[in-house]
């Protein structure tokens, strides 16, 4: 089990310009992996009111929990090795595993039994070093719906905005608002729901 301070920028570029950036630097093919992310929250989605975000990562050879809640500057991940049997009834059945996730879920008054499964988004994703930070390359997919991030994970927000900024800006890359994956994905799946509906 891990805690610690997620510091990052986003910007959703468009496909050519996802193209331009990874051509700048020169990624490869063989430089993306796969991985998948699995969004719980409650029925009434009080983790999501709250600010916070529960989900399962999924990667070839691991699943890691993890918990998302707002700090200061940022936001704070508690994060939990899984067996490939915690994550398959997480999924299935929504058991939450023992461990500091639960502990920090009860501590936010939130009832384990009510949590459930609401879907999943996967990305092909490729990562470098640029300037005391990580620039990471993701292209998702999800409800039948895709889309392209740049992302820059750094541990000095000052320094990584003004990094970040100055890179979109040589790349004439304009800097467009970007909701995190879990906030994209329930947009998405609000609206797959209401056309249901309709």
């Amino acid at each position: 089990m891990t805690k610690n301070i997620e510091i990052e920028f986003k910007n959703i570029v468009s496909e050519t310009d996802f193209h331009l950036i990874t051509q700048t630097f020169q990624i490869k093919n063989d430089q993306f992996f796969t991985q998948t992310n699995h969004y719980f929250d409650t029925s009434d989605f009080s983790l999501k009111q709250a600010g916070a975000a529960l989900r399962v990562r999924e990667l070839p050879l691991s699943f890691e929990f993890t918990l998302k809640m707002p700090a200061k500057i940022g936001l704070l991940e508690v994060n939990q090795n899984l067996s490939i049997e915690e994550a398959s009834l997480l999924r299935t059945s929504s058991q939450i595993p023992n461990g500091e996730v639960m502990i920090e879920l009860i501590k936010m008054n939130i009832n384990m039994e009510d949590i459930q499964y609401f879907g999943s988004l996967t990305t092909n994703r490729a990562e470098i070093k640029y300037k005391d930070g990580l620039l990471v390359f993701d292209h998702s997919f999800y409800l039948n719906k895709e889309d392209f991030e740049i992302e820059y994970e750094v541990a000095d927000w000052s320094k990584g905005k003004i990094n970040f900024e100055q890179l979109m800006s040589e790349l004439n890359i304009p800097i467009l608002s970007a909701d995190n994956k879990i906030e994209r994905f329930y947009s998405a799946k609000k609206m797959s729901t209401t056309k249901v509906i309709d």
